[in-house]
């Protein structure tokens, strides 16, 4: 074989590894099919929080994600969102976090007015 086959299938063996160890990374872990193992696998969830989505699932499947949040405790919508971004779906769906309430948006987005300032005291008598 000369040299520069052998270093083309070299290079090939190579990349194949590379692609196939970098897989479970791009691979989305849903939260019904996942075994314990897998769970653990997801940045961010550990042994503790695994047995709960477990436990909680033996109740049947989670419907969304917000049925997820509902029914284990330890998941909020910020570690929802932090899960999701790390791979874990329910029903192979991402988190979407909720919009913001109609009146907290329109607060944000109105000037602040400001306050008339304050009369100063006069000392009183002691």
């Amino acid at each position: 074989m000369s040299l520069l086959k052998t270093l083309h299938t070299l290079a090939t063996v190579l990349a194949t590894t590379l692609l196939l160890s970098a897989a479970p990374a791009w691979a989305a872990t849903d939260v019904n099919r996942a075994d314990r193992a897998q769970l653990e696998s997801v940045k961010g969830l550990g042994p503790g929080l695994a047995g709960k989505i477990l436990e909680a699932r033996q109740s049947g499947p989670f419907k969304d994600w917000d049925d997820l949040v509902g029914r284990v405790a330890g998941i909020g919508p910020a570690k929802a969102g932090k899960l999701s971004e790390q791979g874990l779906t329910v029903g192979g769906s991402g988190y979407q976090a909720p919009a913001a309430p109609a009146k907290a948006a329109a607060k944000a987005e109105a000037p602040a007015t400001p306050r008339p300032a304050r009369a100063a005291k006069a000392d009183a008598p002691k």
